[in-house]
This record gives C-alpha cells, sequence and structure tokens, in this order.
C-alpha cells in the first residue's frame, strides 16, 4: 500500500492514528508544532527529576483489559515501565473539614468494601453505584472493544453524574465522595454525563498505573512503531493552512511555507483550530457556529516540586483534597476563595527509596485568571517573556497552594528545595488551544448531540481525532483513534487483530 496519511499532532491521539495505520500499511508522516512530541504525554526534567505535564496515571493496563490490549497489539506494552499503584487506595479522596480519608480500591469488590467500611449504612447505595458503573461501561461495544449492529443510545447519556449519585443516597459525604476524583474529567455538577463519570472511573476500579520515569515513553515507544514501519515524525512544524481543492484537502501548509501532500489527512488538534485553517464553504456555516460555539473543560495551575531528599515519605496514592464538602464548586472561585480543590500526585522514579523526590500539585484555574497576559506565547520551541507581573502572580498562587497543602501535610513546605509552575497560558501554547482547556470539549447531559463531533468531515479525505472526539484520558481518545482509523481500515477486522493478538 503506497497510499499516505498526513496527520496534524503528535499527542496520543496523532500517534496511536500514525501506529495503527502505518501498521496497516500506510505511509505515514505526523506534523508536531513543538519540540517533543506527545501532547499531554511530554515531560520535562528539573533538577534531574522527571515530571508530567499533565497524564500522572493510567487506568485498564492489567492483563486483558481494554488498553492494555490496544497497547500489546501496537507492541508496545513490553516497552513500558509502569507500576501498579496501591491496590488498597490508588485514590484517596480528602476533606480538610475531617481528618477521614476515603480510599478507593482497585477491583470493585476492594473498592466496594473500603467505601462499605466507611460508610456501614450505605452498603446498598454502595453496590448500586458499582453496579449501574459497570451496566454502563458494558453498554458501550468499543469501550469493550466489540461491534454491534445493535447498539442503542443508552438512558444513561441523558442523566447527570451528580444527580445520579444523589438518588441514591441522602449522606452527603457519600456523594462527595463517590464523586470524588471528578478532576479526572473536570467534572460539572448538573452538567457532566453520568457515562462520563462512568467510563473514567471504571477504567482505574479495574487497575491503576503510574509511569517509571513520566509517560513520554508512551510517545516515544509509538513513534518507534511508526518510523519502524517507514512513518516519519517531523517537529517543530506548525500547521496553518489546510488546502482544498476539488472538495478534497490537497495539501496542508506550515508556518514556514514547506507544504504536505497526502492521499488522507487526520488533524487531532481542536476541531475549532482545525476549521481556523480550511477556507472552503464544502464546511457549512452551521458546522463552524455548532463547533465554535462548543464550551470548553477548564484549565488549572500546576506546581511541580523538587524535593529536600529523604524528607517527605513516597506514596502510592494520589490525594483528592477538598477546602469545601461540595466536590463539585471547586471551579467557583475567585481570588479570594481559591483554591477550593488540588490534587497531590507522586512520581514514580526508577530507584525510588521510601522518599519522594518529586511531586506535583494541581489546582483548577481559569484562563479569564491570566488573560491579561494572553498576547505572550512562551515554549521551548518559541521562547518568549510574560514579564515580571506574571511570575510574581505564579509566586503568589503557588505559594498559596502551598499553604494549603500544608495543613494536610504538616512540615511539607520544609521539604521543599525548588518548584516550577504552569498555568493555563502553559497549556495553551504547548497544547495549542485557545483557553488552555485541560479535556478539551465539556460535555453536556441536556444536550449531548450538540457536543458530539464525528471524526468525519464534510471534506472525504479530512477525518478527525484526539480528545474532543468521543472522550478524552489516554485510554477515551485511545478508543476514539481506533473509530477515526476506521474510515481508512476495516474496524471489525482491526478489532479481531486487538482481542486475538494480545498476549
Amino acid at each position: 500500500m503506497n497510499q499516505k496519511v498526513v496527520i496534524i499532532g503528535s499527542g496520543i491521539g496523532g500517534l496511536m492514528c500514525g501506529a495503527i495505520l502505518a501498521k496497516a500499511g500506510y505511509s505515514v508522516t505526523i506534523l508536531e508544532m513543538n519540540k517533543q512530541i506527545g501532547g499531554t504525554l511530554q515531560t520535562y526534567v528539573r533538577e534531574r527529576h522527571i515530571f508530567d505535564s499533565g497524564v500522572h496515571y493510567v487506568g485498564g493496563l492489567d492483563k486483558g483489559q481494554t488498553l492494555y490490549k490496544i497497547f500489546d497489539y501496537l507492541g508496545i506494552m513490553q516497552d513500558l515501565k509502569i507500576v501498579k499503584m496501591d491496590v488498597a487506595a490508588f485514590d484517596k479522596i480528602c476533606f480538610h473539614s475531617d481528618n477521614m480519608e476515603y480510599s478507593f480500591g482497585q477491583g470493585y469488590d476492594l473498592f466496594k468494601k473500603n467505601l462499605i467500611d466507611s460508610f456501614p449504612s450505605e452498603e446498598k447505595a454502595i453496590v448500586e453505584y458499582c453496579n449501574t458503573i459497570q451496566k454502563i461501561c458494558a453498554s458501550v461495544p468499543l469501550y469493550n472493544l466489540k461491534l454491534t449492529d445493535n447498539f442503542k443510545i443508552s438512558s444513561y447519556y441523558e442523566l447527570d453524574t451528580k444527580h445520579f449519585i444523589a438518588s441514591l443516597t441522602s449522606n452527603i459525604r457519600l456523594q462527595n465522595v463517590l464523586a470524588g476524583n471528578n478532576p479526572l474529567y473536570a467534572g460539572v455538577g448538573d452538567k457532566t454525563p453520568l457515562y462520563v463519570h462512568a467510563l473514567v472511573i471504571n477504567s482505574y476500579i479495574e487497575s491503576a498505573w503510574r509511569f517509571v520515569n513520566g509517560g513520554s515513553q508512551i510517545a516515544r515507544s509509538l513513534c518507534k512503531i511508526i518510523r519502524s514501519h517507514g512513518g516519519a515524525i517531523k517537529t517543530r512544524t506548525k500547521v496553518n493552512k489546510i488546502h482544498v481543492e476539488q472538495e478534497l484537502v490537497h495539501h496542508l501548509e506550515s508556518d514556514d511555507g514547506n507544504k504536505f501532500f497526502g492521499d488522507y489527512f487526520i488533524s487531532t488538534i481542536h476541531p475549532s483550530q482545525t476549521l481556523k485553517m480550511i477556507d472552503s464553504n464544502i464546511i457549512k456555516l452551521s458546522y463552524r457556529k455548532r463547533i465554535n460555539s462548543l464550551e470548553n473543560s477548564t484549565s488549572s495551575f500546576m506546581i511541580n516540586i523538587n524535593l529536600i531528599p529523604n524528607t517527605f515519605k513516597y506514596s502510592n496514592s494520589n490525594y483528592y483534597c477538598y477546602l469545601t464538602d461540595d466536590v463539585w464548586n471547586g471551579m467557583e472561585h475567585d481570588d479570594h476563595s481559591w483554591p477550593k480543590f488540588y490534587a497531590v500526585f507522586h512520581s514514580e522514579f526508577a530507584k525510588r527509596n521510601e522518599f519522594a523526590e518529586g511531586i506535583t500539585i494541581m489546582a483548577y484555574m481559569k484562563y479569564e485568571e491570566v488573560s491579561r497576559w494572553s498576547h505572550t506565547h512562551n515554549t521551548a520551541t518559541h521562547p518568549g517573556d510574560r514579564g515580571d507581573d506574571y511570575a510574581l502572580f505564579k509566586k503568589i498562587k503557588a505559594e498559596k497552594l502551598i499553604d494549603c497543602v500544608e495543613q494536610k501535610f504538616p512540615g511539607f513546605r520544609k521539604c521543599i528545595k525548588s518548584y516550577t509552575t504552569s498555568t493555563p497560558l502553559t497549556f495553551r501554547d504547548y497544547m495549542g488551544t485557545t483557553d488552555g482547556s485541560i479535556y478539551g470539549i465539556k460535555k453536556d447531559y441536556k444536550d449531548a448531540i450538540k457536543s458530539f463531533i464525528s471524526p468525519r468531515t464534510k471534506i472525504n479525505n479530512l477525518f478527525l481525532s484526539g480528545q474532543n472526539i468521543n472522550l478524552h484520558g489516554i485510554l477515551g481518545v485511545s478508543i476514539s483513534s481506533l473509530v477515526s482509523c476506521s474510515s481508512l481500515i476495516n474496524l471489525t477486522d482491526l478489532l479481531n487483530k486487538i482481542n486475538n493478538e494480545a498476549s
């Protein structure tokens, strides 16, 4: 097969599509605007410690599980250096109003047991919650690497997460614990569909893993597969124009004037950014308006901390900590009330002892909070200075966030050697979004069709993929990549290979 596919973006979506199609015999070229491939899988080093920029843990990688099968089929599973998180507590949900830690265990039996131990009078609600999550996941064929001719939109698509959980129990604390790791999908009360909550949390309950020395190893492994099949990945190449002739994409043009020709094209960047590059009336104005009107999920503020050696104990659990008792209002802050929530992720490294070397702290942050510097740009490829007032802003926010963590972990501040920060501007510049959104387009249970974006476009040789198509996250985007590639290869055959060739 000599047909050529050109892909915009080397995040997990672009790399997955590239690896699948390269393995199927297509000639693949991936164009990446950054110096480093990987999108949210990118890592960086400070004082010899590797920090993840976005992905801090992953689910569904136990043998026989969905992501394991996909990675194994592509030939990268054996290369990954991963460590299973605490089986009894991969996530801990905490509230500053009490001293409790509510632990999420791996496997539904342990998940239920832990919660029933904490809420002994709520066994019925907890069991019903788990049963519903599993029913939802079983009702989505591709989530289980299956196809069916009888798939129907489930009633679960018309439910929102917050009210579903509230329907199970009147115990307010349990309601908030069950939704306690909703920052995994930037959950919004009275908006986030139940299916999003279910598909995300189920993968971690099945199994939860940390990357040893960062998640960029996934990107490197996929890159190796693509190149081994004759593909190419070009970094520092930003596409700014999609040229359409006779109702087909003819070529892409980068900002340095280079042209890239192909038979098929896949864009994995935000759909609104893709449409900006297309000057053709094939894309109807109504479609453009719908895509451009979609609301994006929020962004975040992160601190990556180098710790003084042998001072702060390593934890094989993540912490989701709330300064209020409502896990759904973490984004509803002003300068005074920020932060209402923070998460703590420990970095896994090869020669770890009982102490942590690096920690990431994440809190929500709106793009509007940094919009006064929106005219600036700063990446490794195109460095820029945002000014002293921006540096002061980050310093004030970081110190305030560290004060909050100190309340949960007394003595934490004394363990800090140094730190770096990232804001919505960082995510905007490196991920190519307009507002630094961390999870792409926001889903709304009241209007599921509006936020649905087909991987096919009105231009017959242009397809879409990435976190804005179906579901975000490594597992979600991997499944979306299968759908996007199904326009070029037979999906039934691909799924049979994935299911049958997995070791």
